[in-house]
């Protein structure tokens, strides 16, 4: 049984744990605060889940999932992500990261600073343009009408077909963008960036699925 390892559990790392654990992966979570403070994630989880240190769930997963702000990339452990491939969940808001300056130039992605940050790792951005409680109550199974899909960004082909993959078994189809650099086309202030998954933008508790043309729609409108 695959493993997905977590680090951050908060609402996508949560949400994307408990996807996960329906789909039958086994989960190791992590957060910055130490495993004891995810005891009742765990409890909920049942025994495909686990806690441990961001180096654990780092070196169990198969595949793992960094879900934190993105102030804290460079706290990302390096080599027991070396040869992985590693789902980046992260936005730059600079009120709550601070400036930096390659994203305020437009330089770089926030995803291509993990990928620098982690040069022997695979790299691929997905779940970050989705509100977490849409990500949750929009999984549908393989092939259902009314499924939605989610943009990916990635340099590496094996790493995006096992992200594909991946999001096919928690339930939705995946949008190739193209390179971590494309992955600007859904980063927040974007058409692709959270309303194309809500019924009213205003209100963001009413969910609406988003096929693959939607999201290639808005990809283009993005530039």
């Amino acid at each position: 049984m695959a493993t997905v390892g977590l680090i951050g559990s908060g609402h996508i790392g949560g949400t994307l744990a408990r996807l996960a654990v329906h789909a039958g992966y086994e989960v190791v979570l992590s957060n910055s605060r130490g495993p004891e403070t995810l005891t009742d994630l765990v409890d909920e989880l049942g025994p495909q889940a686990s806690a441990g240190t961001v180096d654990a769930a780092a070196r169990a997963g198969d595949l793992v999932v960094v879900t934190i702000p993105l102030k804290a990339y460079r706290s990302v452990p390096v080599a027991p992500l070396a040869g992985k491939v590693v789902i980046d969940t992260n936005n730059y808001y600079p009120q709550r990261d601070g400036q930096i300056p390659e994203l305020d130039e437009g330089t770089a992605t926030s995803s291509e600073l993990l990928q620098r940050h982690l040069p022997e790792a695979r790299v691929v951005k997905a779940f970050n343009n989705i509100f977490f409680k849409h990500l949750s109550a929009l999984a549908r199974p393989t092939g259902a009408a009314d499924r939605s899909a989610l943009p990916i960004a990635g340099d590496d082909a094996e790493a995006k077909t096992a992200v594909t993959a991946f999001l096919d078994r928690i339930g939705y189809d995946a949008v190739d963008a193209g390179t971590l650099a494309e992955g600007r086309r859904f980063q927040p202030d974007t058409p692709a960036y959270g309303t194309i998954y809500s019924a009213d933008p205003a209100n963001l508790e009413r969910e609406a699925p988003a096929d693959a043309d939607v999201v290639r729609t808005a990809l283009t409108e993005a530039g």
